[in-house]
């Protein structure tokens, strides 16, 4: 037998639950092949170098199986009908493969290694993420601190503005008093005369 790896790039809004349908499908594609499935690896989201199908991301899907060869076209066909996968390519990794039962069991420890390093990353990037949404909070509960200063600034300048107003309109209404005093004062002469 002959070890082979196709990686696969699936429409990037397919869920989780739509992933693991596709999973169980390549599962009976290849149980129907007579192939026998050693890795199946998610990984993840990621940006495409150029866009395909309108698409600028992709999730990757590695699998790696045993087959004789024989069925890779059959395969591949039934992959390019499968209308969440935009992209795929099969490769032979290994010629010959002797014991099977070896490989299938080294394939099985290198997934559960390849899941521990996942769920690893997982929580590294869910860590991750909380930690730039604290600095967010921090950083907007500094803007609101600033704002706030800003507007309490803003208010005593505005109660210092309003404070000089009134100054000068007090200072401008006292000539316009005098001038009205004198101007009474000289009307009350010219009705005496």
């Amino acid at each position: 037998m002959r070890e082979y790896e196709t990686t696969l790039i699936i429409q990037p809004e397919i869920s989780d639950e739509g992933v693991v349908t596709l999973q169980e499908r390549l599962d009976g594609i290849l149980e129907g092949f007579g192939a026998v499935r050693l890795i199946y690896d998610d990984l993840g989201k990621r940006r495409l170098a150029y866009e395909i199908q309108n698409f600028q991301k992709g999730r990757y899907v590695m699998l790696r199986f045993l087959d004789e060869g024989s069925n890779i076209k059959a395969l591949e066909r039934a992959l390019g009908l499968e209308d969440s996968i935009i992209r795929f390519l099969t490769v032979q990794v290994d010629d010959s493969v002797e014991d099977v039962a070896a490989r299938q069991a080294a394939a099985a420890e290198e997934e559960r290694i390849r899941a521990e390093k996942a769920a690893e990353r997982a929580a590294r990037e869910a860590e991750e993420a909380e930690r730039q949404k604290a600095e967010e909070a921090e950083r907007e509960r500094a803007e609101a601190e600033e704002a706030e200063k800003r507007a309490v600034a803003g208010d005593e300048a505005a109660a210092d503005d309003e404070t000089d107003a009134a100054t000068e309109a007090d200072e401008t209404s006292e000539p316009a008093a005098a001038e009205g005093d004198a101007a009474e004062a000289a009307s009350a002469e010219e009705v005496a005369r």
